[in-house]
């Protein structure tokens, strides 16, 4: 693993005798399960092969809590405890990594749908701003890591999957293990013609990893990914389309077949040694490329980016005064350059539908950076009780250069957020073996983009501040019924300031305001059960719950007042259930049926959607064939109900001239996927 640095997660795995020992494997420090004064989620590889294969949304919306709305495959939206569900388009005020490279750029927008779902062995994700270590993430980090690789084995492996709307994803993988030297590439192609006109989607991947023990002491390792995509845009449609016609595009979308393409290098170095018995060392450099092309009916958007950065980390165990305890000094920082141009898509004059480039009318480059330096310390006050504190000091600044001809004499913008400190909280404790209860206080922020600092004028507006929040959290935890039974019960509290509110101004412009301040209150509860187990059966049940009160406290958007509205593209409920079963003889049937409550589209609450149900079921049977081929059939159905749902929205959706608001994103109907999964074991 590149880093292994975090907090502390809880569980959505039916593995329930295992989980007091879980080791969190993000943590700065040591931790574990049981004494974490955090409610989080650690999501595993068995979870993973649950799902379709194809991308997260399932799997994560079983995490209580959280919430990924799916426009398309290329267009998700994650937010965590509401916190990032006004984002217009991706996903925002959420940090992420993979393998610790930030999948997050230094403006605080992330993309984890790149990640072919082969490649990942675990998630572990933090709610809130409970983490010290992470720097800018108001709404919580998603922690993607790559499959382990198995010692002295060498395995070879390819799966192919097909499925409704031109579905077709292949994998072919290989991976080598000695004690000392580890490595492992996975090629992957998913292909759909998709559901909706103008959503056709064509990714490649190629994954590589590879971990080399220097001594017994210390380890390098290294993960490289090349990405190439082409996807297709439908854009979101209005309700009467959304009604009738939901494999409609977006008309100005369809004509100029607007899509979006681009090449992505993702690579990173790590090395930890193990200094002594008391002091340990953790660092990695890291890099990400990626030069893109995407035509859009307003403008076509020529542009490319890097950004180069590091993490380090020095621990240190002792004991003092009789107590235990451990402290991590760590550091992240990140350098990011951006620059793009804009052409005229004259796509309108063409007689055949397709985009066109017409004059550019803009060229800029920005450039941007973030320090974040963290500290944190445990404490095992006694057997039962368990301290964590931390504390993070960030500064973020960006500069703005525009290099278009008529403009070159203007001088660069240049801005930066100050410091922000951010300090945590937390104390757990277990009265049973099985039983704990925690608490924790926490302070988090969120820095506006470059974009939304602009003004339209193109001019810095310097009295955007970022966003604070103050997180509150009572939690249990605890087994019972033999360990048959894990339970999790939160009450959360989550108070922000200084809201960042993007304030549409054209079809492709915003602004940011602070407007005011929101509350996020809310429970979450989840419990792992296992129903049977004998000999030849086991047969397990999951379920999970959020219910919240999410508003806007003091809200004044011009002469607009929202204050006491429901917060904008979050559903008020949402809740899970499902039941697993599975045999000896390799036989397993999965089954899971979601519930998701109505949420506003807008501001006013003026407009809302419509409550929804969804059942997907999975089967799969495996076996061996010449006694090292591993051979395993799969079939499935997502949304076996055929509802008809919107699976992403745009909040705040404004209608130009006599158009429609178009808030929806339509959901897939009823589709069908199966599959072959072969593993030769040399």
């Amino acid at each position: 693993m590149l880093l292994q640095q975090g907090v502390a997660f809880s569980q959505i795995t039916k593995d329930t005798t295992a989980l007091a020992a879980v080791t969190i494997v993000a943590s700065p420090t040591t931790a574990t399960l049981q004494n974490a004064a955090a409610s989080l989620a650690v999501i595993s590889r068995k979870e993973l092969d649950k799902s379709d294969g194809i991308i997260l949304t399932s799997v994560l919306n079983k995490i209580p809590g959280l919430y990924m709305q799916q426009g398309a495959l290329n267009t998700i939206k994650i937010s965590i405890r509401g916190i990032g569900s006004r984002s217009q388009y991706g996903t925002q005020k959420i940090k992420a990594y993979f393998e610790g490279i930030p999948l997050t750029t230094a403006e605080g927008e992330s993309t984890i749908e790149d990640i072919d779902l082969e490649t990942i062995g675990s998630v572990e994700i933090i709610k809130g701003p409970n983490s010290t270590s992470f720097g800018s993430g108001l709404g919580g980090v998603i922690n993607l890591f790559a499959r382990e690789i198995p010692t002295d084995e060498f395995q070879a492996k390819s799966i192919t999957t097909y499925g409704s709307f031109g579905l077709l994803k292949q994998n072919f993988s290989a991976n080598y293990g000695k004690s000392s030297s580890m490595g492992s590439v996975n090629y992957s192609h998913l292909q759909s013609d998709g559901f909706r006109q103008n959503s056709s989607y064509d990714r490649k991947s190629l994954t590589l990893q590879a971990q080399q023990k220097i001594n017994s002491k210390g380890e390098l390792s290294f993960i490289g990914m090349y990405t190439q995509l082409k996807a297709y845009i439908p854009s979101s449609i209005n309700e009467d389309d959304f009604n009738n016609n939901p494999e409609k595009a977006a008309s100005n979308w369809a004509q100029a077949q607007g899509y979006e393409s681009y090449d992505k290098w993702m690579m990173g170095v790590g090395y930890r040694q193990q200094l002594s018995s008391k002091w340990s060392f953790k660092s990695s450099v890291f890099s990400n490329i990626k030069k893109a092309y995407e035509p859009r009916p307003f403008n076509i958007l020529d542009d490319e980016s890097s950004s180069i950065g590091f993490r380090s980390s020095l621990n240190y165990k002792n004991t003092f005064l009789s107590v235990p305890f451990e402290t991590s000094l760590g550091t992240e920082m990140a350098f990011d350059e951006y620059s793009f141009s804009l052409f005229e898509n004259v796509y309108a004059s063409q007689t055949n539908p397709g985009s066109v480039a017409g004059d550019e009318f803009s060229k800029k480059n920005q450039k941007s950076s973030y320090q974040n330096y963290f500290v944190q310390a445990d404490f095992s006050l006694s057997a039962k009780l368990h301290l964590e504190t931390g504390l993070a000091f960030n500064t973020t600044r960006y500069s703005l250069r525009d290099l278009f001809a008529e403009a070159a004499t203007i001088p660069d913008l240049a801005y930066t957020f100050g410091k922000v400190w951010s300090p945590r909280a937390g104390l757990s404790y277990s009265f049973t073996k099985t039983k704990t209860i925690y608490a924790s206080i926490s302070k988090g922020f969120s820095t506006p983009s470059v974009a939304e600092t602009l003004t339209p004028e193109g001019q810095i507006n310097t009295n955007l501040k970022p966003e604070i929040g103050w997180n509150y959290e009572l939690g249990l935890k605890a087994h019972g019924l033999n360990n048959k039974l894990y339970t999790e019960l939160t009450f959360f509290s989550t108070q922000i300031t200084n809201l960042l509110v993007a304030r549409r101004t054209a079809e492709d412009q915003y602004i940011g305001i602070n407007a005011g301040a929101s509350s996020h209150i809310g429970m979450e509860f989840l419990v792992n059960y296992q129903l049977l187990q004998t000999s030849q059966y086991q047969v397990s049940t999951y379920f999970s719950a959020a219910v919240n009160s999410f508003k806007f406290k003091d809200f004044v958007d011009g002469t607009n007042d929202y204050s006491g509205n429901q917060l904008t593209a979050v559903p008020d409920a949402l809740w899970n259930v499902g039941v697993d079963l599975s045999n000896t003889s390799g036989f397993k049937l999965h089954t899971a049926f979601s519930k998701v409550g109505s949420m506003p589209l807008n501001d006013q609450n003026s407009k809302y959607t419509q409550a929804y149900s969804l059942l997907d079921l999975k089967t799969s049977y495996s076996f061996m064939l010449l006694k090292r081929l591993k051979t395993e059939l799969s079939t499935g159905i997502n949304n076996a109900t055929n509802t008809q749902y919107a699976a992403s929205v745009l909040p705040n959706a404004a209608g130009f001239g006599q158009a429609k608001p178009r808030y929806y994103y339509p959901g897939n109907p009823r589709n069908y996927y199966g599959g072959i999964s072969l593993s030769y074991l040399f």
